[in-house]
């Protein structure tokens, strides 16, 4: 029988969830000196494993966070947890702490998803003025992120999406950014976002649909004109989701070309 949540993997270790703690005084703890890694499972299978650990370690090398963990442990821990609560769907959460030694805490949640509304109507989203420290890295630093989602939660919108100081569209505080004009489908450069294991499969969703890619974030100013006629953002938990309404500007459906690739995108999910 499942029972999501009842255990925790700690260093390899099968322990309770109520056991799985960090110790307060601990300098990393403090400082925030850690990555994490969030991952679906479906049907008992850990989807996209490999390259959330890839990701893992690229964030461990962007903040010289140094640990002696190999893919395989990663690997073989995610697995134990789901053979431990007998796993059909979760979502599952990764969290290494740096520290002599460093610390790797792997936790489950019942599976992340949304209503279908949310696809076929769209969701709300406010723009906030913030930019993350590291943005190629996952890191624990997620005050701006508190920050901006509750603001958004306080206008009864669903995410925040980020706005640098040369008033450009990142990405929000938990999804990437999309937005089609004339045809192409433009969002932010590589470098200036963090890369994200969904925003690899829409982007070659986009390109097996003929949808052209251009790699230049939109402006905050631009969302309230008519340039962008479609809007998503994406994340291991949405897929892409269709943005309908930025700030005041409501845009109306239908979201086909969003739709589409959420199908492919989830899709390869079943096929991993």
């Amino acid at each position: 029988m499942e029972t999501v949540g009842v255990h925790a993997v700690c260093n390899g270790n099968v322990v309770l969830a109520s056991e799985a703690v960090v110790p307060v005084t601990r300098k990393e703890i403090q400082y925030g000196f850690s990555v994490y890694e969030a991952l679906r499972i479906v049907k008992g299978h850990a989807v996209h494993l490999e390259d959330h650990i890839r990701r893992l370690n690229n964030s461990c090398k962007g903040i010289g966070l140094v640990h002696s963990i190999s893919d395989d442990d990663f690997i073989f821990w995610v697995r134990k947890l789901i053979e431990a609560d007998d796993i059909m769907e979760a979502t599952v959460r990764i969290l290494l702490v740096g520290g002599r030694p460093s610390l790797c805490f792997i936790t489950a949640a019942p599976l992340l998803t949304y209503p279908d509304s949310y696809y076929s109507e769209g969701i709300e989203v406010i723009t906030y003025a913030g930019e993350r420290f590291l943005p190629s890295c996952k890191t624990s630093n997620l005050l701006l992120n508190y920050l901006a989602l509750h603001a958004a939660n306080d206008r009864c919108a669903f995410e925040a999406l980020l706005v640098d100081r040369h008033d450009r569209v990142l990405e929000g505080t938990r999804s990437n950014f999309f937005a089609f004009h004339d045809g192409k489908l433009h969002t932010a450069p590589d470098d200036l976002v963090l890369e994200g294991i969904t925003r690899d499969r829409i982007l070659k969703a986009a390109a097996l649909q003929g949808i052209e890619v251009v790699f230049d974030p939109p402006l905050a100013c631009d969302l309230f004109t008519d340039m962008y006629d479609e809007m998503f953002i994406s994340s291991t938990s949405m897929g892409a989701m269709p943005v309908r309404k930025v700030d005041a500007r409501i845009m109306a459906g239908p979201y086909d070309r969003t739709n589409a690739i959420c199908r492919q995108v989830r899709q390869w999910e079943l096929d991993d």
